[in-house]
């Protein structure tokens, strides 16, 4: 009896045994895996989401960062040998600025170099750290670095305009808040583990100075102080501003990769501008724009002047190399031509090229401001308008390109291209590329339905108006004219029109509405337009809003019927 008795109590003593261990196995099992997600969810916490769990008084030194930004311990060490780093660095950086100032130096300056160069006592603060993770591998590691900086630097320039006026301007007041990016690459094996490293300021929040003529006040001399300030944010926008990158060799090596590239080209079509501010006193304006995407001199465009008109019409072409087209933009900035004095801003404008859709031909206007760092005022300054195609290298026989013969020639036209116009062999397609744009001309007939008009404001004293539209070719200046529809404000012409456009990629069409009168005409609206849509499309039907009217639109019809053109040598 004792011995099924210690059987059964052996029995159950094993199979509880066997329970407790699984359930304790199963217990850690289920810890194990709320630690691994509680590791996980660590792992992703930000520097905002650790500071809203704890209080900056339980972080260590070298990682607070509290909401008035403190000193941290990096900024405490900075404090303590910025003197020593303002000695040696002073020298260092006023060399390195002079090439770069004189490369940005405006034409009414003669020159522009430092006569005294310090930072002065005050250390920049460190406000932010982080890893870039996305762009951090096993080829290198990438750091962005929060910095601001209220300076008390000394700084003096000897200037010299082209009249031989010298003027000494100090530079003060200085503030900066900005994204520095720094990226270790390549890592190595050996000792400090990475080849180079590479700086650029990522992001620039804040810039701020003013400037001053020792023992006068530079506002008296027109133009000096926007130009001088124009040269200086230049500078640091295309020196140091990513994509730029400066490139540090630590180890010897090759480091090209590590250079900016281009990835592209930006076409431009200067269309026109409107409602610009006067600023003339006598008569009106004359306006040219200068665009850019790094504003060096090799790659600033400038266009022709329009004298005495607010509402220029340009029609110019330029082309504009791309390296980083998720950060750079397009600046266009118009100025007033005054001549031997130093032109005036009327406004400037920019597109960021993220926005642009690769092979798409974007129609924009962009209205003016007076400055993009800090807007000093909000007044109208006028709109300017724009055509855009961003091509990425590798891309460009994927799409047609409006403004540029090689990439908008039909198989035909192709064709055409190898036999001359007489059936004579002309060579290789791909050996004359660079005869193309000179040699050929987008060549054809437009065909032009003025369809009708809608809303139209009333100018006679009944309230009705006689409408009738001329069209013109703005290059060939052929013109044409519809019918006069009496007392109406809402026309239907239904008249087409066909024109034989020489030069299609150059030409401009230009439509005005106006009101009969027995003893005159009265001009109502108009609305001008680049071929660019109608070369692409081939055939498309539209309203337009008529510029210079309070009210209206005009409904049009075009169709472009292609005929290639070789130019005569």
């Amino acid at each position: 009896m004792s011995f099924y008795s210690g059987v059964f109590i052996g029995i159950t003593l094993g199979i509880g045994l066997v329970i407790a261990f699984a359930r304790y196995g199963n217990i850690r099992s289920r810890r194990r895996a709320d630690l691994a997600k509680t590791v996980a969810a660590f792992a992703r916490l930000t520097v905002e989401d650790s500071r809203k769990i704890l209080p900056a008084q339980f972080y260590p030194n070298w990682v607070v960062f509290s909401e008035r930004q403190k000193l941290t311990w990096l900024n405490l060490q900075l404090d303590k040998i910025w003197p020593y780093v303002d000695e040696a660095a002073s020298e260092l950086i006023r060399t390195n600025l002079e090439p770069i100032l004189e490369q940005y130096r405006p034409a009414i300056l003669d020159s522009l170099k430092f006569s005294k160069f310090t930072l002065g006592t005050v250390a920049p603060q460190f406000t932010g750290v982080s890893i870039i993770e996305s762009e951090s591998d096993a080829r290198g590691v990438t750091m962005e670095l929060e910095m601001q900086w209220d300076g008390n630097p000394n700084i003096k320039l000897d200037i010299k305009t082209r009249v031989g006026v010298a003027l000494p301007v100090q530079v003060k007041n200085i503030g900066l808040t900005g994204v520095f990016r720094l990226i270790f690459k390549p890592l190595v094996n050996d000792f400090p583990c990475f080849g180079a490293v590479s700086y650029s300021l990522r992001e620039k929040k804040k810039l701020d100075f003013t400037l001053k003529i020792v023992g006068s006040d530079i506002s008296t001399i027109p133009g000096i102080s926007d130009a001088i300030e124009g040269t200086i944010r230049d500078a640091i926008e295309d020196s140091i501003t990513w994509p730029v990158r400066k490139i540090f060799p630590i180890l010897p090596g090759d480091y090209s990769d590590l250079e900016l590239k281009p990835v592209g080209t930006l076409e431009v079509k200067l269309v026109q501008a409107k409602d610009l501010t006067n600023k003339d006193v006598i008569g009106k304006s004359d306006p040219f724009a200068v665009l850019f995407i790094r504003p060096l001199h090799d790659r600033t465009k400038t266009s022709k002047t329009i004298n005495n008109q607010l509402n220029p019409v340009w029609n110019e072409h330029f082309q504009f190399i791309v390296e980083d087209a998720s950060t750079q933009h397009l600046t266009v900035r118009i100025f007033d031509d005054e001549g031997i004095q130093a032109p005036e801003l009327i406004g400037c404008a920019k597109v960021p090229l993220k926005d642009l859709k690769p092979g798409k031909v974007e129609d924009l206007w962009l209205n003016l401001v007076k400055d993009f760092e800090v807007q000093r005022d909000t007044k109208y300054r006028g709109q300017v308008h724009l055509e855009l195609l961003y091509c990425p290298f590798g891309t460009e026989s994927s799409f047609k390109n409006p403004f540029d013969p090689e990439y908008s020639m039909t198989c035909l036209e192709k064709k055409a291209l190898k036999s001359g116009a007489d059936g004579r062999e002309v060579g290789d397609l791909g050996k004359t590329t660079k005869q193309k744009k000179s040699n050929v001309i987008v060549r054809g007939v437009l065909s032009v339905t003025i369809i009708a008009a809608e809303d139209l404001p009333a100018v006679d004293l009944i309230g009705k108006a006689d409408p009738f539209v001329v069209l013109i070719m703005k290059k060939s200046e052929t013109k044409a004219k519809t019918r006069v529809l009496t007392n109406t404000l809402n026309p239907a012409w239904n008249q087409t029109f066909d024109f034989v456009v020489e030069d299609a990629l150059h030409d401009m069409l230009i439509l005005e509405v106006w009101d009969h009168d027995t003893f005159g005409k009265d001009k109502i609206g108009r609305v001008i337009m680049t071929l660019t849509r109608v070369l692409l499309e081939g055939e498309f039907q539209d309203s337009f809003p008529l510029d210079g009217a309070k009210s209206g639109k005009l409904y049009l019809h075009l169709k472009w019927i292609p005929d290639l053109k070789f130019r005569e040598t």
